[in-house]
């Protein structure tokens, strides 16, 4: 019944943008630092981005200035706007959820997954 749904995902070529959203189902997740997750093909899952109730954002070195983490509680939706895109930010993009506690650079800290979305930057 409670589920965190990635969209947006897709082919765009290097220098592209594109705009990931996670939907939030059978529960509101305003009260949970919802974040941002990739993990390339043979690769481990990274810390992309994370945003906080009251807004605070916080984004991984690779990505700031280019990524942009944004809520909408009348959505109830998290979006996640890639600018500038990067052969290397080819990865499955998760969103999640997490509770305050525990350090939000790590995967074990987060309590709710979305399945993810393919996003793939050609050169």
């Amino acid at each position: 019944q409670e589920a965190l749904v990635e969209s947006g995902g897709g082919l765009v070529q290097a220098g592209g943008s594109l705009r990931l959203s996670c939907a939030a189902s059978g529960r509101t997740f305003s009260r949970y630092g919802m974040g941002w997750f990739r993990q390339a093909a043979g690769q481990q899952r990274e810390f992309v981005a994370i945003t906080w109730i009251g807004g605070s954002t916080y984004y991984a070195d690779s990505v700031k200035g280019r990524f942009t983490i944004s809520s909408d509680n009348a959505k109830n939706t998290v979006d996640l706007q890639m600018n500038s895109l990067k052969p290397e930010d080819t990865a499955v993009y998760y969103c999640a959820a997490k509770v305050y506690g525990g350090n939000y650079l790590f995967t074990s800290s987060y309590d709710y997954w979305g399945q993810g979305t393919q996003v793939t930057v050609s050169s």
